[in-house]
């Protein structure tokens, strides 16, 4: 039985979540404007943008659209509700999938070629980093021997210890996830790409800033699983994480834009090869 506590506990994260999520995006924009030698917007300037799109038209290509989206919301957001309950971790990452499922066919349900190829595109990135989360599951579950998260935080020694390979490969997936440079391949933080916005292209107005909530909450969540790698105190791995955002920021900075052949053969090789060494250790030494 669900008790009350979790329940309060739920509501303060699908609250805290974006609010999070948006000043961390306030930040990387203030942060990267200052490596390019900018002034950069206000730190509140998302939060500017996303009620400023709530008041705009929304130009529906067809009625299905909004539905999409929706759904690409819930499932972030029940996401994260599963992260602060402490649930399985394992359900976690296919529910974080059907959240990025949800919005390829939003994007698909339009005849744009534009968000046609940008769908195209994260497909192949799914395609990427989703073996190597699965397999980050598997070595926690080898750790731990429980796909339940409460289980990391009983475990008496950090993730860290015996999953680094495992760790280095999720920070490089990362930058897959949060479609940021040299992985930005779906969309981009440009207009003036080849692909205009990509994925995003035939959204607009309310459905738009749907879309930027999600991300809010899925760069928590994100966050939120590095932290877990440290959960014994649970601030060190806070800190850790946001130091990996950080390194996200100058990766994105100073990385030119790859091609997404290179990217799957990379993510293969490095992402799913260090996370299988470091399975393949792990059950040897049991």
């Amino acid at each position: 039985m669900i008790s009350l506590a979790s329940i309060l506990t739920a509501v303060i994260a699908i609250i805290a979540a974006p609010v999070i999520g948006g000043l961390l995006t306030g930040i990387d924009r203030k942060v990267s404007a200052r490596m390019q030698n900018r002034y950069g917007p206000p730190l509140l300037q998302p939060f500017y943008d996303f009620f400023k799109l709530l008041g705009k038209e929304s130009i529906t290509v067809n009625q299905t659209q909004m539905v999409y989206v929706l759904g690409h919301l819930f499932f972030a957001v029940a996401s994260i509700v599963m992260l602060v309950l402490k649930s399985d971790l394992l359900m976690l990452i296919f529910i974080l999938a059907f959240s990025g499922i949800s919005l390829i066919i939003g994007a698909m349900s339009v005849r744009s070629p534009y968000s046609k190829i940008g769908a195209q595109r994260e497909i192949l990135q799914m395609m990427a980093y989703e073996p190597v989360l699965l397999l980050m599951v598997v070595g926690i579950y080898l750790t731990t021997k429980s796909f339940m998260i409460q289980s990391i935080f009983d475990h008496g020694t950090p993730l860290i210890y015996s999953l680094p390979l495992v760790f280095m490969a999720f920070l490089y997936v990362l930058t897959i996830k949060l479609r940021k440079s040299p992985f930005d391949f779906s969309t981009s933080h440009h207009g003036h790409q080849e692909l205009i916005k990509g994925l995003t292209t035939e959204f607009s107005g309310i459905q738009l800033a749907i879309i930027e909530l999600t991300h809010w909450y899925d760069l928590v969540l994100l966050l939120g699983m590095i932290a877990l790698f440290f959960a014994n105190p649970i601030w060190v791995g806070i800190l850790i994480a946001l130091g990996s955002f950080f390194l996200e920021m100058v990766i994105d900075n100073i990385s030119a834009r790859m091609t997404w052949k290179w990217m799957l053969k990379a993510t293969w090789l490095i992402g799913i090869g260090a996370a299988a060494t470091n399975i393949i250790w792990l059950y040897l030494k049991v």
